[in-house]
């Protein structure tokens, strides 16, 4: 039976990407798809013409030729493949070289992308997609379901995860998954190409939201085949400008590593040649964004963050510049660190519970929300965003229809906080003026955050005179590169490394409010470590059918888990900071999603091109 459009009024759209970018640098989950707000409609359904070259127009239409220039303050990690890759930084650039089954329009329904077409079957177990023929890789190799079962399958590698992949949230519910990834099986039944433009999905149960687990992007078989898992991130096909390829619009041609990177028009792309030759990224200070903007050096800042809301009335009193603003599809927070893994655990890459370490310094739930009273999340917003933001108690994107703000909120109370610290124990036992644990223990609490995003490097030190106001002894550490300061709370976070506090940003992902990429305690994103055995059923009852057909139904469980994550308090959710989106008025054709500035980017022109 044939549904198209109507699954996604069925299942609930949502606002924001990632990862699952993770905003680690802010990821995307990007996807990671990722965040953003109001937006105006796409040109088209399908975000697309059909496969012919655009013709060049008069003077009020689009024109070809000319390229762009568009800022980032960090520089990508380096890994340029969409199974592997843990930064927004790096999807500023798979955003324009690969593609997925399916993508999303301004109402965050699922529209076709590589699929021009799917039909779901009657019990909601099996999705069967057909897909554009004629599609070519960058190098010119024909676009198959054989990708698209590669792709998947790669995912759900037993050595997925120990070779640093983290998105395994797109095959735990494949039917077959778990007899694959145990090594009990060597074929995958969760995808299966039927013929060489059809490919079907198949679920283990019935699904709310199949299309949503097809819209990862894919990558080319041809360029991995025979590749070990554990080697494809070191692979030249995950790291090297052209040997990256995609489908998409632009290709990855050069870089000049943390200076630069080079997009290139494909000539053959599938739904037309951009009218752009090349888009530029710089990596740029945020403290010079601004000034560059208003010379024509650059001609966008977009994702992750934007333009600072310090430099809003700035760039909005440049004559050049367009300014687009809208509530963001995530959140900054303060995390507490409640386990680490073990070393030998950290070293393989596992995610096994029932080995880690607690952390004694933020254990205790009552602490936790003495320190949410304790922070001056309002002040955060005022000072730092200069309004330009909101202050949010649960982590689900506002945007969506999961979202509420019927939770325990934290209001900024420093007698609240010191009074609750002293009742559970934490009081200054030794007369030098900090508290210390309930046995007398020196305590002490130990707050990472990274180089990059001034907001949050000016947050800091805010946060740092917040908590000392109180009483708690506060060890700020010296900023890191986001890189290395991932390796201590996210690829290596073993006691050692002693964090109890860390500063990251969240972009979610658009598809649908299931936390379980964040949140759940097998997440690889779970940089708390949360083990809450009944945020993990909640989360796994909002998706369980036939009761999460029904909206209203998965309404109440995600109301109950926001309420239940509230209270637990595995992070403190700072702010939700608007995105402020500037391009030069040379640019044209630009159409933010509400997670993502990149929108049909094969459609920017610029006025001046040749």
């Amino acid at each position: 039976m044939k549904k198209k459009f109507w699954l996604i009024s069925l299942m609930m759209v949502m606002v924001a990407f990632l990862l699952v970018a993770c905003n680690t640098g802010e990821q995307s989950t990007q996807s990671d798809g990722q965040d953003k707000s109001d937006t105006t409609e796409t040109p088209s359904d399908n975000g697309g013409d059909s496969g012919e070259d655009h013709e060049d127009s008069s003077d009020d239409g689009p024109v070809k030729g000319g390229t762009i220039v568009g800022a980032m303050h960090t520089a990508p990690s380096g890994v340029f493949n969409p199974i592997f890759y843990s930064e927004t930084y790096e999807a500023n650039i798979l955003d324009f070289t690969h593609e997925a089954l399916v993508g999303q329009n301004n109402s965050l329904e699922f529209i076709p992308e590589l699929a021009y077409d799917w039909e779901i079957n009657d019990d909601q177990t099996a999705i069967t997609f057909f897909l554009e023929e004629g599609v070519k890789w960058h190098d010119g190799e024909a676009f198959t379901a054989d990708d698209v079962v590669f792709t998947y399958q790669t995912i759900a590698d037993p050595n997925y995860t120990e070779a640093g992949g983290i998105r395994t949230e797109y095959v735990t519910p494949l039917k077959g998954y778990q007899e694959y990834v145990n090594g009990e099986t060597d074929e995958f039944e969760g995808v299966v190409a039927e013929d060489d433009y059809t490919v079907t999905f198949y679920f283990e149960e019935p699904n709310v939201n199949p299309l949503y687990y097809a819209s990862f992007p894919i990558i080319p078989e041809h360029k991995f085949a025979g590749v070990d898992v554990m080697d494809m991130p070191s692979h030249p096909a995950t790291l090297d400008p052209g040997e990256v390829v995609g489908t998409g619009p632009f290709v990855f041609t050069d870089m000049v590593e943390r200076e630069q990177y080079i997009l290139t028009a494909n000539e053959d792309y599938w739904q037309g040649r951009p009218y752009l030759d090349q888009i530029i990224w710089r990596i740029v200070d945020q403290s010079v964004m601004t000034g560059l903007l208003e010379t024509g050096e650059i001609d966008f800042i977009a994702d992750p963050e934007g333009v600072a809301p310090a430099d809003y009335e700035t760039v909005k009193g440049f004559g050049n510049i367009e300014i687009i603003e809208q509530t963001d599809f995530g959140y900054q927070l303060m995390g507490f660190k409640l386990n680490y893994r073990t070393p030998e655990d950290a070293e393989a890459g596992k995610i096994n519970p029932d080995n880690w370490v607690e952390n004694p310094d933020v254990a205790d739930q009552k602490v936790r929300q003495a320190i949410a009273h304790a922070i001056n999340r309002p002040g955060l917003v005022q000072g730092l965003l200069y309004g330009r933001g909101s202050v949010i108690n649960a982590p689900i994107a506002q945007q969506f229809w999961a979202y509420t703000e019927d939770v325990p909120s934290y209001d900024y109370d420093p007698e609240t906080a010191a009074r609750m610290l002293d009742e559970a124990g934490y009081v200054d036992a030794d007369g030098d003026g900090w508290r210390d644990f309930p046995n007398g223990d020196e305590w002490v609490l130990d707050l990472a955050y990274p180089t990059g995003n001034k907001l949050r490097e000016r947050s800091a030190p805010v946060l740092e005179e917040n908590l000392e106001a109180v009483g708690i002894n506060v060890n700020l550490h010296p900023p890191k590169e986001f890189s290395a300061y991932l390796d201590d709370i996210f690829y290596n976070d073993t006691p050692d490394k002693k964090v109890d506090l860390y500063l990251l940003g969240w972009s979610l992902s658009s598809g649908d409010p299931d936390p379980s990429g964040l949140w759940n305690i097998e997440a690889q994103y779970n940089i708390s470590r949360w083990n809450n055995a009944e945020s993990d059923a909640l989360i796994q009852k909002a998706l369980q059918t036939p009761e999460a057909f029904d909206q209203d139904f998965r309404i109440d469980v995600y109301h109950e888990w926001q309420n239940l994550f509230a209270t637990d308090l595995p992070a403190v959710l700072l702010y939700a900071q608007n995105k402020i989106y500037a391009f030069n008025d040379r640019l044209r054709g630009v159409d933010p999603l509400p997670y993502s500035f990149i929108n049909n980017p094969h459609l920017w022109w610029v006025t001046d091109g040749k």
